[in-house]
């Protein structure tokens, strides 16, 4: 089984573009591949992104657009079950960036959640953040950094593969825009 875990990072509150993006593919539940970018937005910065991220608009002047990661990202994106921890926040930045930008892609998609799924197998835990979930694993976390928040998503993944717990259950679709933006 091929799982793509990923997170991105938004340049504003509208959270309708990405500043940087972080994939992580395991297949068979071991992490084969790793891809790390930051995103021209072509947005507007607010100060609370900058502060949280550290991504500021000088940083990605010269990053590529997302239509441009597009086509290195779609064959990675369309190989496998979609995973990020707080899934239909990630899941809705990527959508509005298609839309937006008017790629057209499958209508749905079928993801998982690594926050849901902690809180059924660990109930007990006071949340079920990111970084909650990373200190009860004691996995390092530079939270707010696409790529490490992407790893922690796999390794939350590889931790629930290995308790044999059934993940088919948690598994979800995701309709993305449904007709031609134009």
């Amino acid at each position: 089984m091929r799982w793509i875990a990923f997170d991105v990072e938004t340049p504003n509150f509208a959270n309708d573009r990405m500043s940087a993006i972080g994939v992580v593919v395991l297949e068979d539940g071991e992490i084969v591949d790793r891809f790390y970018s930051l995103v021209n937005p072509e947005e507007r910065f607010d100060s609370f992104n900058i502060s949280l991220t550290g991504i500021t608009p000088f940083m990605v002047r010269n990053s590529p657009t997302f239509p441009k990661l597009w086509t290195r990202l779609e064959p990675v994106f369309a190989s496998g079950i979609l995973v990020a921890h707080n899934a239909p926040f990630d899941l809705g930045v990527l959508n509005k960036c298609l839309r937006d930008y008017g790629i057209a892609w499958k209508s749905e998609a079928q993801y998982a959640c690594t926050c849901q799924i902690g809180r059924r197998l660990y109930p007990e835990l006071p949340n079920h953040r990111l970084d909650t979930m990373a200190e009860r694993f004691s996995f390092p976390l530079d939270h707010h950094n696409a790529m490490s928040d992407a790893l922690v998503c796999a390794r939350l993944l590889q931790t629930y593969l290995s308790s044999e717990t059934d993940l088919s259950r948690f598994f979800r679709s995701y309709h993305f825009f449904a007709s031609d933006p134009t």
